[in-house]
């Protein structure tokens, strides 16, 4: 079974995108902030990341940079699971190293739709 971190400051964005994620039979580990995300991608090596973009500390794209810098998780796919929809926010996101982007709202099935082109 393979193991998503999910990113998102927003503790009930957290528990739906979980609880979707577990429901397409996935396991999943949450961090409320990138910096806390950061740490776990290293100490679990998950098999992908869905982060939101905006977040206080360290928002989305940093945590993306940070997570291509380092050797132990540069090989994680990352999917940005947010609010922002211009063409911009994609093609930045795209160049910090996103490999999928999903709109909120957002149902169940465009989720599991992404999480399945990047992991299969």
């Amino acid at each position: 079974m393979k193991t998503i971190l999910v990113v998102d400051d927003i503790k009930a964005e957290l528990k739906l995108i979980s609880g979707y994620l577990q429901q397409g039979g996935y396991d999943t580990i949450t961090a409320i902030n990138g910096q806390e995300a950061l740490e776990k991608a290293v100490e679990t090596k998950p098999d992908l990341i869905i982060t939101d973009l905006v977040m206080p500390e360290m928002n989305g794209l940093t945590l993306c940079r940070q997570v291509k810098k380092n050797t132990t998780t540069a090989d994680i796919p990352i999917i940005a699971c947010t609010s922002k929809n211009r063409d911009v926010d994609r093609s930045w996101a795209k160049k910090q190293g996103v490999a999928a982007y999903i709109v909120k709202p957002f149902t169940k099935e465009e989720l599991i739709d992404a999480v399945k082109s990047i992991t299969n």
